[in-house]
């Protein structure tokens, strides 16, 4: 559904200097109906590559390419007809607050032309599909934030996208209402067979309704793949902070060592539960406690981040040597493991 191929898009630097690649040959292809998370921190490019998927900006090269129409090349009628099969989801609704939540909805049909039988009757269908009912003539001043991001949800979908953008959807919200936007969310996508494209820096958010995820950095593709296969990589970039390691307790007599885990196809013999690394530390003299750790199941597959307090039979902080052993042992099963300070 969507295909970008060889992406860059760079701006010139005011007063001459240097130019600022905030794209730098972006290839990413997201199938229909999945929830894509794009991910990355403050200047990888997000809002760059948003603006180039609405054709807000051209690129400088490269294709965008939306149910195999390419908005890069589109100008004008064309532009603005292909981006009817667009939605967009803010993070911030910008309502009007003149206009009750049901004339929010119909704002984007009335600036299409669509005739006021045909308006009233998809907004109806709108406020029921969002959960609005008996909100749908309040004023954004009597709605409260989830509800808000509701409108902003179903005026997003009035001109019947095939494609989502959410860009930041839910970092205005508490946590109760980011659960249920976002369960609002999966259920359309389930319910009309959407691509829904998320831009975010929460990794809560990423766990909770992505199929898959693209980490970007200097507006390159850093980490792409389906979300079983990022966070199972202890290997990679964004399974440290997809499955992060709580804090663990203080003044423990032992060597404290961090593993990262997941079940790994190059590793056919390594842990796939956190018990597997207690017996395996059991192989080589060891003692093995679990003092923190996050565990999540994704697609069936259980992943995680451990901290072990490892001791010798007769409860002693293990040697150097043992604890080397067992280092590197773990290593050849492809668990990322390092000594932690206590």
């Amino acid at each position: 559904m969507i295909t970008l191929e060889g992406l860059t898009k760079v701006f010139p630097a005011p007063g001459g200097g240097d130019p600022v690649i905030a794209l730098d040959g972006i290839d990413l292809h997201v199938g229909a109906g999945q929830i894509h998370g794009i991910v990355g921190r403050s200047g990888a490019g997000k809002s760059t590559l948003i603006r180039c998927l609405t054709g807000l900006e051209k690129p400088t090269s490269g294709h965008v390419r939306i149910d195999g129409t390419d908005i890069a090349a589109l100008e004008g009628a064309e532009l603005r007809a292909a981006r009817r099969n667009l939605g967009m989801v803010f993070q911030h609704a910008n309502l009007l607050d003149s206009r009750s939540a049901a004339r929010n909805i119909a704002h984007p049909l009335e600036i299409a032309g669509v005739d006021r039988t045909a308006r009233a009757k998809r907004v109806a269908e709108l406020v029921e599909l969002v959960g609005l009912q008996g909100r749908e003539h309040n004023h954004p001043a009597q709605l409260s934030g989830g509800q808000i991001q509701r409108v902003g949800i179903a005026r997003g979908l009035a001109a019947e996208p095939k494609v989502l953008l959410c860009d930041e959807p839910t970092s205005a919200l508490d946590p109760g209402t980011t659960r249920q936007i976002l369960s609002l969310i999966r259920d359309l996508r389930d319910r009309l067979g959407i691509t829904v494209l998320m831009i975010t820096h929460e990794m809560s958010v990423v766990r909770e309704i992505c199929d898959s995820v693209t980490l970007l950095e200097g507006g390159r593709v850093v980490q792409s793949g389906s979300l079983v296969d990022v966070a199972s990589d202890p290997h990679g970039p964004l399974s440290a902070e997809l499955i992060p390691l709580p804090p663990a307790p203080t003044g423990i007599d032992a060597r404290l060592v961090d593993c990262d885990y997941g079940e790994n196809p190059k590793f056919p013999d390594g842990p796939r539960s956190s018990e597997d690394l207690v017996r395996l530390a059991a192989e080589h003299g060891a003692v093995a406690t679990i003092v923190a750790g996050t565990i999540e199941t994704i697609a069936g597959r259980q992943v995680g981040r451990v901290q072990l307090a490892l001791r010798n039979e007769s409860g002693a902080a293990i040697s150097d040597a043992g604890l080397a052993r067992f280092l590197s042992e773990l290593e050849a099963r492809g668990v990322v493991a390092k000594e932690a300070i206590a």
